[in-house]
């Protein structure tokens, strides 16, 4: 698929649409789902707070059907990689190919294993366990470590052992990351020379004045010292991963909730040392909260403009920059990022996998409905089977699926056309 559209920015510069390829089928309701649907929401056509009401609709958990599985593009294919998992959210896959899954609910991490290439994982077994809340790990010079809420600890770990050794030792601060509450996930990032690390910190509350090492992402030094913001204005950041080309770090933000169903966009962006968001003062690029703005206008006028944003209440968690040779040459480069989808929004949205369109190392700024079916029908609440979390580009190139409410991990892999 070609996805050079000379001009058609400039003709779409006025609207926030979705549109399908071929053929340029432009929809006037701006959530249509399907495969091969294009987003594109543009901060200019945002309503004003409070436009809509802000309702609670979380989603139903039904039992997933035995016909139900994952929609995806012509030549893909979607299959069970492992199941029966608790509340499985994030990948770490090892140099050997071996998958490493947190299981946060269950206080553990679990050893996934293909042995016989079948694309299924034959070998399971608990790695480590007595955790709190794992969520995001990094190996590292023969060390696993693991974002727990208020810290990060890491156990001695070999690739292809059936254990960690030892008990998990600190490595920051404990409270170093917050006091644990309100949005808990922990994600890390190594930097590309190995001499510190990025830790993705949430907010406590929806949106307020809070201590600011929440709502950012924070530097450490390897050894866990020398800490500092590197970003923040960032409510919920969860994925954080570098693009293969440019080396440039990106986060996907849960923004704040309660000013209708079209506000706050969710986004993708690039991070810099400094750069600043606005959460709580603005939103979208410099959009003043109908709240906090008058506080600090100055924080207003710094915001950073983010690089794409989704639709409001989506829920962005996972992130993964296709760098694999299995699909088509187009995707190498480019985002994949898991919606685990709304509870605050009259028009349920998301729960789904979109791709993110790169060229030239940067985000041409809309995206693309790449893996639907964990939602059954259309209805004002969601019916779910299921809820898309972490995402991982496989040693084989597949891209792994964790869905954190059915207990499943799925393998999407190219077969050809």
């Amino acid at each position: 698929m070609d996805r050079r559209w000379p001009g058609i920015f400039a003709l779409l510069a006025l609207a926030t649409v979705s549109w399908t390829v071929p053929g340029l089928a432009v929809a006037a309701d701006d959530q249509v789902e399907a495969v091969g649907v294009r987003h594109l929401i543009l901060p200019e056509q945002l309503p004003a707070p409070f436009a809509s009401e802000s309702v609670a609709n979380s989603p139903a958990r039904v039992a997933r059907p035995t016909f139900a599985g994952l929609t995806v593009p012509a030549g893909f294919t979607a299959s069970i990689f492992a199941d029966r998992l608790e509340h499985p959210r994030w990948f770490l896959v090892l140099d050997n190919g071996d998958v490493l899954v947190s299981e946060p609910k269950a206080s553990r991490i679990t050893l996934l294993r293909d042995g016989d290439g079948d694309g299924k994982a034959e070998v399971r077994r608990i790695i480590a366990d007595g955790l709190d809340r794992p969520h995001g790990m990094a190996w590292r010079d023969g060390w696993l470590y693991v974002g727990e809420p208020r810290r990060i600890v890491r156990m001695r770990y070999a690739p292809g052992d059936d254990a960690v050794s030892g008990s998990p030792e600190p490595v920051t601060g404990d409270g170093a990351l917050g006091d644990g509450r309100g949005h808990w996930t922990r994600n890390l990032l190594f930097d590309a020379d190995g001499g510190g690390f990025l830790v993705t910190v949430g907010s406590r509350g929806n949106v307020g004045e809070e201590d600011p090492v929440r709502a950012s992402v924070q530097h450490f030094d390897a050894g866990g010292d020398g800490q500092r913001t590197f970003a923040d204005g960032l409510r919920n950041p969860v994925g954080i991963a570098r693009h293969p080309d440019t080396g440039d770090v990106y986060v996907v933000v849960n923004e704040r909730d309660g000013y209708g169903d079209d506000l706050v966009p969710d986004f993708l962006t690039r991070i810099r040392q400094d750069e600043f968001f606005g959460w709580p003062y603005a939103y979208a690029g410099g959009i003043p909260d109908p709240d906090y703005g008058d506080r600090a206008p100055e924080k207003v006028a710094a915001t950073v403009r983010p690089d794409v944003l989704f639709q409001a209440h989506s829920a962005p968690i996972g992130l993964a920059f296709y760098d694999g040779s299995l699909f088509p040459p187009d995707y190498r480069g480019d985002a994949f990022v898991a919606l685990r989808g709304s509870w605050n929004a009259a028009r349920p949205t998301g729960y789904k996998i979109v791709r993110v369109p790169f060229r030239d190392g940067r985000p041409l700024g809309h995206y693309v409905d790449f893996a639907l079916g964990f939602r059954l029908g259309d209805g004002d609440r969601a019916r779910v089977w299921g809820r898309p979390a972490g995402l991982a580009v496989a040693a084989d190139g597949a891209l792994l699926v964790a869905d954190d409410t059915g207990g499943t991990v799925w393998r999407i892999a190219w077969r050809g056309e």
